[in-house]
């Protein structure tokens, strides 16, 4: 069995599909038969990220009118709903991963934006085989605002594989005082402008990452810490390295996650991989991520979160909640991912 799996993706690296590609990528190879043969739909720059033992397939941003050569292959895994990249109509088998439909929290103000997202997703479902969503939350919003034809849809939840740098000890910013850690493309949905208003009444300070795309909402949280009078104490550091991303989780005092729109949220599971306490909205698909190895902000009023973020840490070191949560972790998994992909594949 010949099967393409789609990582164009990979273009954009510092994001949670990049990390899906590569992740998902090694571990589809690592796991594959003898009779299962993987290809890999790369850009040029990316040739040879899964290693000798995958093939390759460039990507050409011409390939969005026709890609050629695609009868070689049994399945053409897309993966993401955003993919602009479908093999011709034929005889070749189409699985459709699908991680959120965020724009629907995103675009509430812009019906006809929504329309349109929905529109196109409804598309590719259209010219797919099968689909796959990685959470429960998803795959109930897929069902509620989409048609799937009677098409077999089923949940697979990501993995999680960090590499630990045990030895990397130079981040670019490191902080003064003992912190609390975030992480994320930092956009509205990420709902960080919450966060400043845990570091009353107390002394930590707080480390926000990721990619700065849109920096009128990088101000809003500034202006919200300025306002609180915390300016001092909050720090948005931009995107990071591998290894800093390892170093932050394995100091901070604690990882908080407001995010008002997630299909997944890897970060949890990294977060919760080292053992540390994580505090989360109830949003979207958190819940069922961090289930009850996690706190949880019922809502995003100061004095709530800050009693939640008190009350939790005290019970985390009370009740040995890091094994509780590395435990939690580890039930996630690339190699477990990646064969229920494969069997999904065989089944198709």
């Amino acid at each position: 069995m010949n099967i393409l799996f789609d990582c164009e993706r990979l273009k954009y690296p510092n994001t949670g599909l990049y990390t899906f590609c590569e992740s998902l990528g090694a571990a589809l190879v690592r796991n594959a038969n003898a009779d299962q043969h993987i290809t890999a739909y790369v850009p040029i720059a990316e040739k040879g990220i899964l290693g000798d033992r995958a093939n390759y397939f460039i990507q050409k941003s011409w390939h969005k009118l026709l890609i050629p050569g695609t009868s070689k292959f049994d399945v053409w895994h897309i993966s993401n709903q955003v993919s602009r990249y479908y093999p011709p109509k034929g005889r070749v088998k189409v699985l459709l991963t699908i991680h959120d439909l965020n724009f629907l929290i995103e675009k509430q103000d812009r019906p006809s934006r929504i329309k349109q997202h929905l529109d196109q997703i409804q598309n590719r479902i259209n010219r797919s085989s099968a689909i796959v969503c990685i959470s429960h939350f998803v795959l109930d919003q897929v069902r509620e605002y989409l048609d799937i034809k009677g098409k077999e849809i089923s949940v697979i939840y990501n993995g999680c594989t960090v590499n630990e740098y045990p030895e990397f000890n130079m981040p670019a910013f490191r902080p003064f005082k003992p912190f609390l850690f975030s992480i994320g493309t930092v956009l509205p949905k990420k709902n960080f402008h919450v966060l400043p208003a845990l570091l009353k009444e107390n002394d930590y300070e707080l480390v926000i990452a990721g990619n700065l795309s849109a920096p009128e909402y990088v101000n809003k949280i500034l202006e919200e810490a300025k306002r609180l009078g915390l300016q001092d104490r909050v720090h948005i550091i931009g995107s990071i390295t591998k290894e800093e991303r390892c170093w932050y989780y394995r100091n901070c005092c604690a990882f908080v996650f407001p995010s008002i729109a997630e299909g997944f949220g890897l970060p949890v599971i990294e977060a919760m991989h080292y053992g540390k306490p994580v505090f989360l909205s109830t949003h979207t698909s958190l819940p069922e991520v961090g289930a009850d190895a996690a706190y949880y902000f019922q809502n995003f009023e100061g004095e709530h979160m800050q009693h939640i973020l008190k009350a939790g840490l005290i019970h985390f070191d009370l009740n040995n909640g890091s094994n509780k949560a590395k435990k939690r972790a580890a039930q996630f998994n690339w190699d477990d991912t990646a064969r229920c992909y494969l069997r999904l594949y065989n089944s198709l």
